[in-house]
């Protein structure tokens, strides 16, 4: 089960009270940084602007492909390790927003992970150190240590040993 905080709504569905949730001006900002950071192919400048901009926490020497897509209302709840790879088009989310409630939940992804292109990570998902996710994968629980999974929803395909 995802780490997730629920908060029930009343009305509407969650997504058409989104700005009770969160700033109009906080989405609007994100947004510009987000999609700045998406077409810049200097990593230390993306990493940066996640950074400074977002309040996301990148470890050094990682490396966010083109076009990935994070999460554009709460990106302060994202947590890159050192040395990660994050592949080309793929998106981390830390929200969900359904029709009788929205849910919220930190993504952490540790040091030395692979994630392949095209591979959505949902809310309240832990990847542990040394993992590594095949591309097209759709991250739905949390991923040990060591361990190569893939597909969708995701599957663990085998454990490595610790080197």
């Amino acid at each position: 089960m995802r780490k997730t905080e629920r908060f029930p709504v009343c009305g509407s569905n969650s997504l058409w009270q989104v700005y009770q949730t969160v700033s109009f001006w906080k989405v609007c900002k994100n947004t510009l940084v987000i999609l700045i950071a998406r077409y810049t192919p200097f990593m230390g400048v993306k990493n940066w602007l996640y950074r400074t901009f977002l309040g996301m926490k990148v470890g050094e020497q990682t490396a966010v492909a083109f076009m990935v897509m994070m999460d554009i209302l709460f990106p302060e709840r994202i947590h890159i390790g050192k040395n990660t790879i994050i592949g080309y088009n793929s998106t981390i989310l830390t929200h969900e927003y359904l029709t009788t409630e929205y849910r919220l939940g930190d993504v952490r992804i540790g040091n030395h992970v692979m994630i392949g292109a095209n591979t959505t990570v949902l809310p309240g998902v832990v990847i542990g150190d040394h993992a590594v996710i095949g591309a097209g994968s759709v991250v739905t629980k949390d991923v040990p240590p060591y361990t190569f999974a893939a597909g969708n929803p995701i599957r663990f395909i085998c454990t490595k040993t610790k080197e």
